[in-house]
């Protein structure tokens, strides 16, 4: 009965992860599908064609890809992501990069996403940044540029001691946290937005493109709570190295100012 508890707990771990990017991969394309069918397809012209890219990369970039490489804490010194619960017996310093990687490239995406609609926004001459959609968009945006900033410094190139590195991690694990509740806050904001602009008058009656849109918000609510269980279980959690253990009775004795060799 011991022996089959792992076994069974790894099954639900893997269940989990794929049901997570099923989720996500599925928000992606019902986007994709919703820009390219009912909106006319993609473009960098200034046109509608290149605002459809400002929800495709919003999606891809800060609510798929963050999903899978946010940060949370874990029991350890180091911080937990997605990826590293995937491949949690990989070394610490390649999982690091590998979230910094993917952070880089969502954060790419995102930037690409909010040029398009600015672009489309002056050519059109709509004004800008005036919906709370636009606001909460923008907050997320700088909040995230300024994580993968902060995770640099203090993670993957660390400049500070690891004291000061310690102290930070639960403002980073709580920033982690936040920006995809804001991201997914902001997809959810910006769906309804659209929709009222673009269907007023049939969007009441059952459109077809607003029941895309809808199951889409649904879906992206899913694929958070998803992420948000995988990322938060204990037993999911890194599996220690020998050096981790090393640094982590270092930090006990520094914080706890015991010695080593105390229980």
């Amino acid at each position: 009965m011991d022996d089959s508890a792992p076994h069974l707990l790894h099954s639900i771990f893997a269940w989990l992860v794929g049901a997570s990017q099923v989720l996500g991969v599925a928000s992606v394309v019902l986007t994709g599908v919703w820009m390219g069918h009912y909106r006319g397809g993609f473009s960098w012209d200034g046109s509608e064609q290149e605002f459809n890219l400002h929800p495709l990369c919003m999606v891809l970039g800060l609510v798929f890809l963050q999903g899978d490489a946010f940060p949370l804490a874990s029991e350890s010194l180091h911080s937990a992501i997605l990826v590293y619960r995937v491949f949690r017996s990989e070394p610490k310093k390649n999982l690091k990069l590998l979230h910094a990687i993917i952070h880089l490239l969502a954060l790419t995406l995102s930037i690409i996403g909010f040029v398009a609609v600015f672009d489309f926004h002056r050519a059109a001459k709509i004004p800008d940044m005036y919906s709370l959609h636009s606001w909460c968009g923008m907050a997320t945006l700088v909040l995230f540029c300024l994580q993968w900033v902060m995770g640099l410094l203090f993670f993957l190139f660390p400049v500070a001691s690891s004291w000061i590195r310690a102290s930070y991690l639960p403002i980073h694990v709580f920033c982690g946290l936040v920006l995809l509740i804001m991201a997914i806050g902001s997809c959810l904001l910006g769906i309804t937005e659209k929709l009222l602009f673009s269907i007023t008058s049939t969007y009441a009656l059952f459109a077809p493109e607003g029941v895309l849109a809808n199951i889409l918000g649904l879906l992206l609510v899913c694929f958070g709570m998803l992420i948000g269980y995988l990322t938060t279980r204990k037993e999911y959690r890194c599996l220690p190295n020998p050096e981790e253990e090393s640094l982590s009775v270092h930090f006990k004795t520094l914080t706890e100012g015991g010695s080593p060799s105390s229980p």
